[in-house]
């Protein structure tokens, strides 16, 4: 699973009135502290019962982690390094050995002394995300991208504070449950950080307010380019399944994935939707397929997509993304203005205002400064966070400029947002696994 990064909004509004009606979901008065103590609510998860409570500097915060792959471990890392109280407590994964490699990598870290999961708090199996919920008091969900519905779902039901990473849905069904589902944690004041996390990074933030404040003047047109190498493959074993193989290789079927315009070049579509104030485009027009991935092994997402994404207000976002190994790798992102350019991933602007972000010298790297701010959220120390809007939103585009190649046809966001395609199997068990089959533009029907 790629191991990207995040970006931190480092806003902070200390109020000693907020002391009381903080959400922490750890720690509680008397007799909640002295059943914890004595492992009388091991089974349960401490946010069941402890709503609203004030936190004291003595509190562990406990996290568990669904998704044991490098971007889960990373996650968990990053965690550790930014809150001395973090405890990681519960581990899942649809694998054991996924679990069991994640941990020791976790044992053997900067933090070893840290992890504190037991044999009886490792999960593995279809269900494995809710017992990690229901031990923890923030989760992470870094695990196949296709089940974060369920589990984002899960997380809110049971009153979890949620790191969810991108994207996290395959498929506008999903979308539409994760997007209740945040508006349930509003109501709940829990904490949703996405995994989008450009949004988190200090250069990001400063170039896209001075594209927001006019530096560039009015927004004409757009480009964003997300074109790297081939990726990862697991061989098949004899004793997998064909769900289990499909699911080890989780990054080339659509169904799980989203497809690489989903799983990973959302960052950059993220990047275009932040700068267009996450207004989503009116229509897309795309093409893609398959030039390099044409074996079997390779399931059955695209090698390449070719988007245009057009605005109610007459802007165009020109959208390209690859995976080929031995092609020139590209990743970049630039607005257009009429008084000038802004070039998102280099973090400047040029024209009639000419500027570079420099840093500070005391920035967080990204992936830590997300963390940074969900634990000011977790603790009231700013405003709450809830990053659902944005990660449905954008996640959604990802899906329309899929869908629109996959197809063949120019689709609106109100086609693809009321899109009833449903990338849910039958069954989950360890047995059958999808039909695997190509998408053909001309003959494969919008749904």
């Amino acid at each position: 699973m790629a191991n990207h990064k995040k970006d931190a909004d480092l806003h902070s509004d200390e109020n000693s009135d907020q002391e009381l009606d903080r959400r922490t979901f750890m720690g509680t008065t008397g007799g909640l502290l002295a059943a914890l103590a004595s492992g009388g609510l091991a089974a349960n998860s401490v946010q069941a019962h402890a709503t609203g409570v004030h936190n004291s500097v003595d509190d562990v915060i406990r996290v568990g982690l669904v998704g044991c792959g490098g971007r889960g471990t990373g996650a968990a890392t990053n965690a550790l390094n930014v809150e001395p109280r973090v405890r990681i407590v519960a581990m899942g994964d649809l694998f054991m050995d996924r679990v069991e490699n994640s941990r020791q990598n976790l044992l053997d870290g900067d933090h070893g002394d840290r992890i504190q999961v037991s044999e009886e708090m490792m999960f593995s199996g279809f269900d494995n995300y809710e017992n990690v919920i229901k031990n923890c008091d923030v989760v992470i969900l870094a695990s196949t991208p296709h089940f974060r519905p369920q589990q984002i779902e899960k997380a809110v039901e049971e009153g979890v504070h949620v790191f969810a990473e991108k994207p996290i849905a395959t498929d506008s069904i999903g979308v539409a449950k994760v997007r209740a589902a945040c508006e349930k944690a509003k109501e709940k004041n829990l904490t949703v950080v996405s995994g989008l996390c450009y949004r988190y990074q200090k250069s990001k933030q400063e170039t896209i307010d001075r594209i927001h404040d006019g530096s560039i003047g009015d927004i004409i047109n757009l480009q964003c380019t997300y074109n790297t190498g081939e990726l990862w493959y697991n061989g098949r074993k004899d004793d997998w399944t064909d769900m289990e193989y499909q699911i080890r290789n989780w990054y080339y079927y659509n169904w799980l994935s989203g497809d690489h315009i989903t799983e990973q070049s959302i960052h950059s579509i993220d990047k275009i939707m932040w700068a267009m104030k996450d207004v989503p485009p009116k229509k897309c027009t795309a093409s893609g397929g398959r030039s390099r991935r044409t074996e079997e092994k390779w399931g059955d997402i695209y090698d390449h997509f070719n988007c245009v994404f057009e605005w109610e207000t007459g802007e165009k976002l020109f959208h390209s993304c690859r995976q080929w190994s031995g092609a020139d790798g590209n990743v970049s992102d630039f607005v257009y203005g009429t008084r000038g350019t802004a070039a998102i991933q280099a973090n400047k602007i040029s024209g009639e205002v000419n500027w570079r972000y420099k840093g500070s010298g005391e920035d967080l790297d990204m992936y830590d400064a997300e963390w940074a701010e969900l634990f000011k959220s977790f603790k009231g120390e700013r405003p709450l966070i809830n990053d659902g809007e944005y990660m449905c939103n954008s996640t959604l585009v990802s899906i329309m400029g899929r869908m629109s190649a996959y197809t063949g046809k120019s689709l609106t966001w109100e086609q693809v947002s009321g899109s009833q395609l449903d990338l849910c199997p039958p069954s989950y068990e360890f047995g059958a696994a999808p039909e695997v089959v190509i998408p053909k533009p001309g003959s494969t029907e919008f749904i």
